[in-house]
């Protein structure tokens, strides 16, 4: 620990730059799962998968553990082509010293923009662009990251808002229906919820809604 400590104390100008780097390292490093995630197609699927829990009023089954695990597997499965690009054109070239690594970071940039520029709606794009006072970009290549990430991100929670309503139309007049029966039958004190679970869960195994859920949100990619 002491000798951690002079590490960082050191009055060297190579310990103090290694020292800094190393600080700066770990900070990416910490903030780097939230940047990933909102340039992949989580953001969509987890929001589409806990729409999917709310309709079906289970509280928390899936357990949040499952579902957050479900969306990460299939976002690996979605940007894999996006990924092996990234490890093509930066970071096997960086590791085998070809290109320094700011080359590395604009050679890997170029996938994440394409990916997120195609699902990014051009009006949330302008509004950041609008409001950094940027040059309109001639190429998907141009359009600055601290601009189309957080564009792509507002799309995809736009999107998967659409998608969950969707979602939620059948299951609510289901609720509806149960209602107005135990509305006249006279059961007013029942809990109209506590009916309509069974028939929303056998809907739901019926249709095979897991296998219709992730093969809509595969299809939207």
């Amino acid at each position: 620990m002491n000798e951690f400590m002079e590490f960082f104390n050191s009055s060297d100008p190579e310990s103090v730059s290694t020292s800094v780097k190393l600080m700066l390292l770990l900070t990416v490093l910490s903030i780097a799962p939230g940047i990933l995630i909102l340039m992949t197609s989580f953001t969509r699927i987890i929001i589409v998968l806990s729409f999917v829990r709310t309709a079906l009023a289970t509280q928390q089954m899936p357990p949040n553990q499952v579902l957050v695990g479900l969306a990460m597997f299939l976002s690996f499965f979605i940007m894999a082509p996006t990924f092996q690009e990234v490890n093509e054109q930066a970071l096997t070239p960086l590791f085998n010293e070809e290109i320094n690594l700011e080359q590395a970071y604009d050679k890997a940039s170029i996938p994440f923009k394409e990916f997120m520029s195609a699902h990014t709606r051009q009006k949330d794009l302008a509004l950041f662009l609008q409001y950094a006072k940027a040059d309109t970009p001639e190429s998907v290549q141009d359009i600055p990251l601290t601009a189309l990430v957080p564009a792509f991100a507002i799309s995809e929670i736009k999107t998967a808002f659409q998608i969950g309503f969707m979602i939620f139309i059948p299951f609510l007049v289901i609720d509806m229906v149960v209602a107005s029966v135990l509305m006249s039958m006279g059961m007013m004190m029942l809990p109209p919820v506590m009916i309509s679970l069974p028939f929303k869960i056998l809907l739901f195994v019926m249709v095979d809604g897991w296998y219709l859920v992730v093969k809509s949100l595969l299809q939207s990619f």
